[in-house]
């Protein structure tokens, strides 16, 4: 009778729907969706090549922009929606040995002057942005 009391509740946790998982990203921020009116939006790619990336904005927590071009630009979520330490006025820190920068690696934030490590931050899927 002891043993019956307590399967009650854990056969009743058997029997409640588990949620599918789902890497569609978070929404942008509306400030990232402003730096980026006019573009289209492409299937996510997991690698980006960083010497063909000229330039990486942090737009907010939320996102960070990598130029490949005027007309081509990476969009990357930080894994989880977001990343507290990402502040427009911080700089990326990156590492690599393969030449590419790839989803799930971690970029440092840092400050310029004075030389400041924040931590760093987990890479979500790069999506890409058309003009």
């Amino acid at each position: 009778m002891r043993i019956s009391r307590y399967l009650r509740p854990a056969a009743a946790l058997l029997c409640v729907p588990f949620l599918a998982a789902t890497d569609a990203p978070a929404p942008l921020s509306p400030k990232a969706q402003k730096e980026l009116a006019g573009r289209t939006a492409g299937a996510p790619v997991s690698c980006v090549q960083l010497r063909q990336i000229g330039a990486t904005r942090i737009v907010d927590a939320t996102a960070i922009i990598y130029k490949q071009s005027p007309r081509l630009w990476y969009v990357n979520q930080p894994d989880n929606g977001r990343c507290d330490l990402l502040r427009p006025n911080r700089m990326l820190i990156t590492a690599s040995s393969s030449g590419q920068l790839c989803g799930k690696d971690l970029v440092t934030i840092a400050e310029a002057n004075p030389p400041i490590t924040y931590g760093a931050c987990g890479l979500g899927q790069f999506i890409p942005y058309t003009k």
